[in-house]
């Protein structure tokens, strides 16, 4: 297991919360409708959603790099511990209403490595995605420049 695919706790003392905090890229069009979907389906308080360009998450989580954040989605749990990425994913569905026995998918004989690669690849194109899913508002952005 290398440094990245472990578990991170976050430096110095960690926050008090109740909730999961998820941390995603305001500015991608799949992320922000992802985010959209989650907040239907939650249970109740499950989540606090912050984008990562917030000066929120600069100073609440001051251990997630920028770089990191926009790479993969942060998922800080009440225990302070931080998931990222591919390895947020069960415990993100598992705080949702209907969704969360798709979470047993994540415990399968390689499902680690089958999320791993189309998490990746998913991330590295998801604004490709979001030009072939929502044209209308690549059409929108490119009329404002």
């Amino acid at each position: 297991m290398t440094e990245k695919d472990r578990e991170m706790k976050p430096a110095g003392k960690k926050p008090e919360m109740r909730k999961a905090v998820l941390i995603y890229d305001g500015d991608c069009p799949v992320c922000a409708k992802t985010v959209e979907w989650i907040r239907e389906n939650e249970r109740k308080d499950a989540f606090e959603m912050l984008p990562c360009q917030s000066g929120e998450v600069r100073k609440r989580f001051p251990s997630i790099e920028p770089a990191a954040c926009i790479q993969a989605m942060q998922l800080i749990l009440p225990d302070g511990r931080i998931l990222s990425g591919e390895r947020a994913l069960p415990e993100v569905l598992k705080r949702l209403k209907r969704y969360s026995p798709s979470a047993a998918f994540f415990s399968l004989p390689g499902s680690e490595a089958v999320s791993r690669s189309f998490y990746r690849w998913f991330a590295d194109n998801r604004y490709h995605i979001a030009g072939v899913l929502f044209p209308e508002k690549k059409r929108k952005k490119e009329g404002r420049q």
